[in-house]
């Protein structure tokens, strides 16, 4: 009798978690009351790795489509970006997997 073994695939992650669980995701969401500036600018000083001109990219799509996500990885990264990004004022939807 011959049995062959075929060993597992590993599952491709998202973000930069840990590999214990899905990444949690910051999503910032279009409002009336944030300029185009102003959002660039809170992201840039809150988000590694977004200065002002990737900013201002994000202040377009959120413009555009409603909404864009803005960073993901461990939780509690995602959630100091989100409070932070609330202290700018922005508009966020909960912090979600």
């Amino acid at each position: 009798m011959t049995h062959t073994l075929t060993p597992p695939k590993e599952r491709a992650r998202a973000g930069s978690g840990s590999g214990t669980g899905d990444a949690w995701r910051v999503i910032v969401r279009n409002d009336n009351h944030n300029t185009f500036e102003g959002v660039a600018f809170a992201l840039a000083q809150t988000i590694p790795g977004v200065d002002y001109t990737k900013g201002m990219a994000f202040a377009n799509k959120i413009h555009s489509t409603g909404q864009a996500i803005v960073w993901s990885g461990h939780r509690e990264l995602a959630e100091l970006y989100h409070s932070q990004l609330e202290g700018y004022g922005l508009t966020l939807a909960p912090l979600e997997r």
